[in-house]
């Protein structure tokens, strides 16, 4: 009975139109308890948290009292008829749960109930912290504190590399190929580096934040009261551990492929045999400009950059999986036959779908523009251009004054290529299922024209990026499609 009623917001303050605001949570229901007058003594946050879990332990009469007090918004009468209705539900599991007694948790007969619950709360803690792997600690890290704690980490880490840059003197640096071309490779011009890790990346890491949030505290919830569910973090917690070994999967690629082995085959190796098959650029500036940075200068700074890099691109996947276990679970939650057989149930389903589907969208469009960064940056460095602005603006000039193509360069080895494809196949693989995932179930068709059309766009300037003279034409055209689908995912017109 409590969860159902903590579930619909029982007691809570109500819009115009009569609608509770919303789910009661630990830390709500234990701040209204704590402010009723009569209760001198307040109430402890682990034993409201404790109500909410499957714990077969119920509640005492005295929080009974203040349970009833919240649920009956202070109306005597109400009050008075929660308080009977509660306590006969507390007794009707006393009794269950004598009848289906097999351990000793139990607390004695002697014993009230609120010792119980506080040694309860205690135990519980060790044993959450036993159960935590690596995929429910990276979900805590987007779900736990302030939203803007992993989005400001990561932008302060650019923001530290590019000061060191500063201090080494690789941010902006020039040398000149063999073949008479002058190019710019300061750190600071590589877009994979600066526009990758100071906007994009922050910015991905907010919107999915956000929408975690939002599905964990309210949509889920929402669904879950409309299905005659319980409200509780199990459902969730277990579709995350189901994903454990995708999450391990991914963390050995980015920490053990892409940064340790990448860093030493691409940077380390070249830098102590003076050479490479590898383009030029800031991390290997030592190379042909020693005068600028030394060889275990520029060993120490790329290590630290592949290692910051690797451990952003990590959380970046970690975003994406917890993006498809939203959709997976709002389908899971959605396809109940109770909200399918009532209409206004399915309007509230197809309200949090969209709101679902407007935050994978945005994550998919800058999930596109990082990899379309780390591509940019890698056909610059085969270019003949001084710089990647003037390589940007020779290309267009390609088109439109048919003028030479600037990419005819030098042929390199490039892996970023294999890295951002992957980027971007494992952002477009997200969006596609939270298409199918939130428009099936909903009573409503979800206008994903637009979204689709903005994506496609956009992933095919990803794979125009330096297959034909122009395309830096088509790269601006889906780069301001893309500006617009942050600021209003929907394309509406006003």
């Amino acid at each position: 009975m409590f969860q159902q009623l903590a579930t619909t917001g029982a007691g809570r303050p109500v819009d115009k139109d009569g609608f509770p605001s919303g789910p009661w949570t630990p830390d709500l229901l234990a701040e209204a308890i704590t402010q009723i007058d009569a209760n001198h003594a307040g109430i402890e946050l682990r034993t409201v948290q404790l109500w909410f879990q499957d714990n077969n332990k119920g509640i005492s009469s005295n929080n009974i009292r203040w349970l009833a007090r919240v649920f009956g918004c202070g109306d005597p009468e109400a009050t008075s008829t929660w308080q009977a209705e509660l306590s006969a539900a507390q007794a009707r599991l006393i009794a269950k749960r004598r009848q289906n007694r097999k351990t000793t948790n139990d607390p004695p007969p002697g014993r009230s109930l609120e010792v119980a619950e506080g040694a309860a709360a205690a135990q519980s803690s060790p044993k959450s912290k036993r159960r935590m792997s690596l995929a429910t600690r990276s979900e805590a890290i987007f779900s736990r504190g302030s939203p803007l704690d992993l989005p400001s980490t990561v932008f302060a880490g650019a923001v530290a590399l590019g000061f060191a840059s500063y201090l080494t003197g690789v941010h902006s640096a020039t040398y000149e190929r063999t073949v008479g071309i002058t190019k710019q490779i300061g750190f600071i011009w590589a877009p994979n580096w600066t526009l990758l890790f100071m906007i994009f990346l922050p910015l991905f890491f907010i919107f999915a934040v956000e929408l975690l949030v939002f599905w964990k505290n309210q949509g889920r919830a929402v669904l879950l009261a409309q299905s005659g569910q319980l409200d509780t973090d199990e459902g969730w917690e277990k579709k995350v551990e189901a994903s454990s070994y995708t999450y391990w999967v991914v963390f050995l690629i980015c920490l053990v492929f892409a940064g340790v082995l990448q860093w030493i085959g691409v940077r380390l190796v070249p830098l102590l045999d003076n050479g490479g098959s590898y383009a030029i650029d800031w991390g290997s500036l030592a190379i042909v400009r020693p005068e600028i940075i030394s060889v275990p200068q520029a060993i120490a700074f790329t290590g630290a950059a592949y290692l910051y890099m690797s451990l952003c691109f990590y959380l970046m996947f970690v975003g994406l999986i917890l993006l498809y276990t939203i959709a997976y679970d709002l389908w899971d939650i959605g396809k109940d036959t109770e909200i399918e057989a009532d209409e206004t149930k399915q309007l509230e389903a197809s309200r949090i779908a969209k709101r679902v589907m407007h935050g994978i969208f945005r994550c998919t469009i800058l999930g596109l523009l990082v990899a379309i960064c780390m591509k940019l940056q890698s056909f610059y460095l085969t270019s003949s251009s001084e710089n990647i602005i003037a390589w940007f603006i020779e290309d267009t000039q390609s088109i439109v004054f048919a003028r030479e193509d600037p990419s005819d360069g030098v042929i390199f080895t490039m892996p970023t290529h294999y890295s951002s494809l992957l980027v971007a196949l494992a952002t477009c693989v997200v969006f596609v299922f939270g298409c199918a995932r939130t428009g099936a179930h909903s009573q409503y068709h979800l206008r994903l024209g637009r979204m689709i059309a903005a994506v496609s766009i956009l992933t095919l300037a990803y794979l125009a990026i330096g297959a034909f003279a122009g395309f830096s034409v088509l790269l601006s055209v889906a780069v301001l499609l893309a500006i617009c689908g942050l600021l209003d995912p929907t394309y509406r017109s006003r």
